[in-house]
């Protein structure tokens, strides 16, 4: 269970996330959703400990997570993965090095420094970029990559560090509708499969709708509604995205797609679980090396 107690962020006078209580539980698939500058950012932010909050605690388990430091704050680091709207890739660095990098908070400062991954690492590594789909880009710079393919890499990397909670913050804004589906695709399926609890911040109230099984609306730094997909209805929306008369309409936030099945991407694989399958990951290693 992660709960939000009264957590309040401000920015000198600027009131950024105002008193927000919540209760998350574990393996749910939560989208926070409302206009620019409703606070959305900034509550994800404080939940990873990128900042602190100015008011109140964020607990994980029982355990107060403000209050973490040194080690245990970088375990946090490590069980709640952060997905950033621009990747934060290294560009020059090739995709399986960039995904290895999820393993730092697993490895000692010698080993992290030195960049030693053990073959079960490796494996794991090329695993994860088959069942997104882009391991055949694995030696390719990061750079060099689409925008949907290096936000797979990105949730590829954060995967690497078996994290209990994902974090995605308006993973698809920079992507066009296509990729978009492809990623909050991603998402939905670690989401399902895994049991990971993921929470993600989303413009659009169509993807919100599709992939999430409740939706938590915020409205200058409010917490204004948390309901399901069928409670959120026209007048929530208007009143979410600040709209008055009835002149709103969801298509304004859409990014719906409709595609041909041949134009559609490949479903992802699962992750390796047998013997054929932890094979097929060697062969891999071995035509990577």
């Amino acid at each position: 269970m992660l709960t939000i107690e009264g957590v309040t962020k401000r920015f000198g006078e600027a009131v950024a996330v105002d008193k927000v209580e919540l209760n998350i539980p574990e393996g749910q698939m939560v989208g926070i959703i409302g206009r620019s500058g409703a606070g959305k950012s900034t509550l994800l932010r404080m939940i990873n400990r990128l900042i602190d909050p100015s008011e109140g605690n964020i607990l994980f388990d029982g355990t107060d997570i403000t209050a973490l430091k040194g080690s245990a704050l970088r375990r946090w680091n490590r069980d709640c993965a952060m997905i950033f709207q621009q990747f934060n890739l290294v560009p020059r660095l090739d995709v399986l090095t960039n995904v290895l990098l999820g393993r730092l908070n697993h490895k000692s400062t010698f080993a992290s420094l030195a960049g030693l991954y053990s073959r079960e690492e490796r494996l794991m590594a090329i695993a994860m970029l088959e069942r997104l789909g882009v391991v055949q880009s694995a030696l390719q710079p990061a750079g060099t990559l689409s925008g949907g393919q290096q936000q797979r890499v990105a949730i590829a990397r954060a995967m690497m560090q078996e994290p209990r909670v994902v974090l995605a913050d308006e993973p698809i804004a920079s992507l066009d509708p296509m990729n978009a589906k492809v990623v909050m695709d991603s998402l939905a399926d670690i989401n399902k499969r895994d049991g990971i609890t993921v929470v993600t911040n989303l413009h659009t109230l169509d993807t919100a709708r599709t992939y999430c099984e409740r939706i938590i609306g915020m409205f200058e730094g409010r917490v204004v509604f948390d309901g399901t997909p069928a409670e959120l209805t026209a007048a929530e929306a208007r009143r979410l995205y600040g709209v008055q008369n009835e002149g709103f309409s969801e298509a304004m936030t859409s990014t719906s797609l409709s595609a041909d099945e041949d134009e559609r991407p490949a479903p992802m694989r699962p992750l390796p679980g047998n013997r054929a399958d932890t094979q097929l990951a060697e062969e891999r290693a071995r035509a990577l090396a």
